[in-house]
């Protein structure tokens, strides 16, 4: 513990020990800290969280206001995704299961008929059945031919055929029962609700989009995307249409990544490109579209500032040429000068090397302006 030991001043003002220095700031305020505290081991010290704020003056201090660095920026949360739109097999059966069935209802219904007396002789002759007199249409004949036709129904209604590149999302009562990706005949429970989805690799060339270059200056770019639909149940049930909402999905993409304009460099449409791709492949991913790439295939400038960007960029252009011509002139003349001089064809002092100068340099670029550029 320390120890503090306050001395009387003397009448006349003066201290023994030394003296503390006025007050600077009206406010403040002194606090003693025990010795031990200060020199007290913590092994392990509890981490300060930084915090991204600004910590104001003090009133009447002339404190000037301090700033703390933000912290790492978090990224966006993925949207949640419902579990039970989770793309899954669905319980289909071979078509030959199909075709019994049905073909069992229609034998069932032609044996009621030959039952009930309902067949013609020339049926029951060509089916090789015995003779046999009606039974008539009773209780138990209607049953029997219900019982074939909805067995016939049931077999016959349910046959589908797969086909490559394509699949089925099937759902019952709004709820989804899986998805058949099988090839070739065969039999789908009738009652479930079939939905078309085309799973092959697709390419969408959209319409003129808006965007913006570096500089702010308005575009219309026409892309290029590759994708295809990974998972069924999110593309069919997880959006109302997902070519819309790629569609959507690119246009977002265009309005945050700045574009080359016509002209540019080949590196920074290729930077372009993998923004583009990463952004759109992240916003459609949680719906089951897998995209491979975006690519602008057709970069111009918007119609409000195209006339303008054309005159800019003709002046550069002409700017650029007047710039070669000129090098090319200054060249030749000090080419020209320096194998008169070296060969001691003439002599020349600085009023005569400048007149000759200015003869050659007129006589160029006259020369380059009759044969043009």
């Amino acid at each position: 513990m320390s120890t503090t030991t306050s001395r009387t001043p003397e009448p006349d003002g003066s201290a023994e020990g030394p003296v503390r220095p006025a007050r600077l700031i009206q406010n403040e305020s002194t606090t003693e800290i025990p010795v031990h505290l200060l020199f007290r081991d913590e092994p392990d010290p509890a981490p300060v969280p930084v915090r991204t704020t600004v910590v104001a003056r003090r009133k009447g201090t002339g404190e000037q206001p301090r700033l703390r660095p933000p912290g790492p920026l978090r990224p966006r949360p993925a949207p949640e995704v419902d579990p039970e739109l989770t793309e899954r097999p669905a319980r289909v059966l071979p078509g030959a299961a199909g075709v019994l069935a049905g073909s069992g209802g229609l034998a069932g219904g032609a044996v009621t008929a030959w039952w009930a007396g309902a067949l013609p002789p020339v049926a029951v002759a060509a089916l090789g059945l015995p003779a046999q007199a009606g039974a008539g249409l009773g209780p138990a004949q209607w049953a029997a031919f219900a019982g074939a036709g909805a067995l016939s129904l049931v077999g016959f209604g349910g046959l589908a055929r797969g086909r490559a590149g394509r699949a089925w999302v099937l759902g019952l009562f709004g709820r989804y029962r899986g998805t058949v990706r099988r090839t070739g005949l065969m039999w789908v429970n009738p009652l479930l609700l079939r939905r078309r989805v085309d799973v092959r690799l697709r390419h969408w060339r959209g319409e003129p989009m808006p965007a913006a270059d570096g500089n702010g200056v308005a575009l219309r770019v026409v892309t290029l995307v590759v994708w295809r639909v990974r998972d069924t149940a999110r593309a069919t049930l997880g959006v109302e249409d997902h070519e819309a909402y790629l569609r959507e999905c690119v246009e977002a993409a265009l309005a945050r990544v700045p574009v080359e304009p016509p002209g540019g460099a080949q590196g920074s449409a290729d930077a372009a490109e993998a923004a583009l791709t990463r952004l759109v492949a992240a916003d459609a991913a949680p719906v089951g579209l897998e995209v491979f790439s975006v690519r602008p295939v057709r970069v111009e400038y918007a119609p409000e500032v195209a006339a303008a960007m054309h005159r800019r960029r003709i002046a550069a252009l002409d700017a650029r040429q007047r710039a070669s011509v000129l090098t090319s002139v200054v060249d030749s003349v000090e080419d020209t000068v320096t194998r008169l001089t070296m060969r001691g064809l003439v002599e020349l002092d600085d009023y005569e090397r400048k007149v000759l100068v200015k003869d050659l340099t007129v006589a160029f670029c006259s020369g380059r302006g009759e044969s043009g550029p």
